[in-house]
């Protein structure tokens, strides 16, 4: 399960990454943070009319069809099924997204009881991209809300020394296949990330509250 991840993106670099066309301002409530919890409204790119495209939603996915909000909305998708899955295989058609990240923390159990965070992330520090589902519900009497799940799947080598799942990490030259392919080609694209060019390190417990978007969070542990 990934619970959460860094975005320590500029604007500017968004663009760039997803060579998103007339875009001259972030979305409102777009910031940089260490520390992106369930439930916060996060910065996704999805297939637009003309391109790539980015706007904010809610990290929580609802289905179109629910007739009332889950008391708890899902925020992972197993790429093992979610091709398949009555949640999720409507959104994996034709509503696939990338979601831009530094990082991400994985949680280890210790021998002794409890768990220690690690930050995972690229070993060269570039950003890149979760591979997501988003759909749009429209609650009775309200303003529809866009939601997303982030796609997990078995570890790579790195990974699995840390914890037994890992988001699905999507290579810079398969965005537009993510974004546009039939279901059945970007379920090829369901793979672990190359361990190689990852690294992993253990960091301060305080990852755990939501609240805490310190940029010491991603610092290696004393």
């Amino acid at each position: 399960m990934c619970r959460r991840f860094t975005q320590l993106l500029t604007w500017r670099l968004v663009v760039d990454l997803y060579r998103l066309t007339d875009a001259p301002e972030p979305p409102a409530g777009f910031r940089a943070s260490y520390n992106i919890a369930p439930r916060q409204n996060v910065l996704v790119v999805g297939r637009g009319n003309h391109g790539p495209e980015a706007r904010m939603m809610r990290w929580g996915f609802i289905p179109a069809w629910a007739k009332t909000k889950p008391s708890e909305t899902r925020i992972n998708a197993r790429g093992e099924t979610v091709a398949s899955s009555r949640v999720f295989k409507s959104a994996f058609k034709v509503r696939r997204c990338l979601v831009p990240s530094c990082g991400f923390y994985e949680w280890q159990e210790q021998p002794g009881g409890g768990k220690q965070p690690y930050w995972l992330s690229m070993r060269d520090g570039r950003a890149f991209s979760i591979a997501g589902i988003w759909e749009r519900w429209h609650p009775e009497g309200s303003e529809p809300v866009e939601t997303f799940a982030l796609i997990t799947i078995e570890p790579n080598s790195l990974a699995a020394e840390v914890h037994n799942r890992m988001p699905l990490i999507v290579a810079q030259g398969d965005y537009e296949a993510w974004l546009t392919a039939e279901a059945p080609n970007a379920q090829n694209l369901i793979r672990p990330y190359p361990a190689e060019a990852m690294k992993a390190y253990p960091i301060s417990t305080r990852v755990n509250s939501p609240k805490n978007n310190d940029p010491a969070l991603i610092e290696p542990a004393s």
